[in-house]
């Protein structure tokens, strides 16, 4: 196989023939700045697809009350279910692909993406069995009736974006890893921009009505994968790391799956965390109140958290490359230097945050008993967006380094075993009500935080076992590829 000598885009420019007592400070100038290229446009990539879905509940609630209770209640239960999970199995390629491409096994990246998708495919067929039945689930559940079958319906129309979106994580982390960011923002805007058109279209010029939004977000998924699919395909930037379907991908499924699960799991730990506050809420004396929030502080945290993602991929993918390398140093010098980029942008956000709660939260509510409360509960916010921000960090070293079981671990004891039940202690047997759900989500994230940082500090940085058997094989066929 071809190997080209291409480093990492994302590796500190060469500093030789500085002086000794600056190269540090160097470096890590050099290091920050390649880490801000690479995380600006990941952020953008994030919030674009997180927006596609967004539109179309934004679309429903002009139709009405029921139409937008429905899509909200779809679009969080799709994502618990559903996109949180894609999200997550995508995760074992930026161990995989992250290490393979640093080792300079290019061959091997394009087989990990086929098994991936594969491995997509094969969970996206369950969970569309448990969408289709969403609203028999949702009742047992004891949702409204009306807004349960709203729900469901969106979510029927939603099946086919399901198995593009896991399609779409699998190619993004294909993409990421080798450092190719900027087609990752066409990607996702221009699919944005055509999906607010498609609504248009479909809702009110075609008369589909509240069943247009699904549809919507459906084509809109299928358009950004086609395009992500056609780049890939044919630039000529992947001749080295695809090289076209083949059969060896079914030999690296159960290999893969081994990092997918665990990360998925991962993944899920968090969101369901956070899903679980909402219901909680609404399980208070006040609840209309608690429940509005509790989610206007999960939906701060949440768009706060995708500037935290931008960096956690960032430092994934140069943490992954450089130890599939060799050059382990080099991958605890960027986890430093992310780790100091994302707690100072979390400073930034808690300043403005407090500043401007009061402007913040009235484009959420217009109520004032809700803008008060939302002002109250700030200083519990800013410090949960801080933990946030560190943990967030540390899980993208955790899938760097192949860790996603030990994160997994981490994230069951943080939030189950410590968060949520200090949770229910501070909410309702000291009666702090939403304020002691949110401590204890602050307990939880601590927790998770201070775990994954003893695990990245104490524990020996190595290459996957799939990695260095892939890395192994590779180097034993080359001498007879060269006779």
């Amino acid at each position: 196989m071809s190997r080209t000598s291409t480093p990492p885009l994302l590796e500190p420019k060469n500093c030789e023939g500085k002086k000794k007592w600056g190269l540090e400070k160097i470096v890590d100038v050099e290091e920050a700045k390649g880490q801000l290229l690479f995380a600006l446009p990941m952020i953008l990539t994030n919030m674009s697809y997180y927006a596609i879905t967004l539109v179309s509940v934004m679309f429903a609630g002009h139709l009405g009350d029921a139409e937008l209770a429905g899509a909200t209640l779809g679009n969080s239960w799709g994502t618990v279910t559903g996109l949180a999970l894609m999200t997550g199995l995508s995760g074992a390629l930026e161990t995989l692909c992250g290490q393979g491409y640093g080792a300079k096994l290019y061959h091997m990246l394009g087989i990990y993406l086929q098994s991936s998708l594969i491995i997509s495919t094969a969970f996206s067929i369950l969970i569309s069995i448990l969408w289709f039945f969403s609203e028999e689930i949702l009742l047992l559940l004891h949702q409204q009736p009306e807004v349960a079958h709203m729900a469901a319906v969106y979510l029927k129309w939603l099946i086919p974006g399901l198995f593009a979106y896991g399609g779409i994580q699998c190619i993004l982390r294909f993409l990421q890893t080798q450092t190719v960011v900027m087609p990752l923002v066409v990607c996702s805007l221009v699919p944005l921009l055509a999906h607010v058109l498609i609504t248009y279209l479909l809702v009110h010029v075609f008369g589909l009505g509240f069943v247009g939004t699904g549809i919507a977000g459906s084509i809109s998924l299928w358009i950004s994968f086609v395009m992500l699919a056609g780049y890939v395909k044919y630039s000529k930037d992947f001749k080295h790391t695809w090289e076209g379907f083949s059969m060896e991908s079914f030999e690296h499924i159960m290999p893969s799956m081994k990092l997918a699960v665990p990360s998925a799991i991962m993944v899920c730990f968090e969101y369901w965390a956070f899903e679980i506050l909402v219901l909680l809420a609404g399980l208070m004396p006040n609840s209309e109140l608690s429940t509005s929030l509790i989610a206007m502080c999960v939906n701060t945290e949440a768009i706060t958290y995708m500037i935290t993602y931008g960096f956690s991929a960032a430092v994934s993918t140069r943490v992954s490359n450089e130890i599939g390398a060799g050059n382990i140093q080099k991958a605890k010098n960027a986890v430093s230097v992310t780790l100091k980029l994302s707690i100072l942008l979390a400073l930034t956000v808690i300043l403005l945050l407090t500043i401007c709660h009061n402007l913040w939260a009235s484009l959420f509510s217009s109520t004032q008993d809700i803008i008060t409360a939302f002002a109250s509960m700030t200083p519990l916010l800013a410090t949960s967006i801080l933990f946030d921000s560190a943990q967030g960090v540390l899980s993208g070293v955790a899938r760097g380094c192949g860790w996603q079981h030990l994160a997994a671990w981490t994230n069951l004891v943080a939030f189950y075993f410590i968060g949520m039940p200090l949770a229910l202690l501070f909410a309702f047997k000291l009666e702090f009500y939403a304020k002691g759900l949110w401590m204890g989500l602050i307990c939880g994230l601590a927790c998770q935080a201070t775990i994954l940082l003893i695990i990245t500090l104490r524990i020996k940085w190595t290459k996957s076992n799939v990695t260095m058997q892939d890395e192994e094989h590779e180097y034993h066929e080359l001498p007879v590829s060269a006779a």
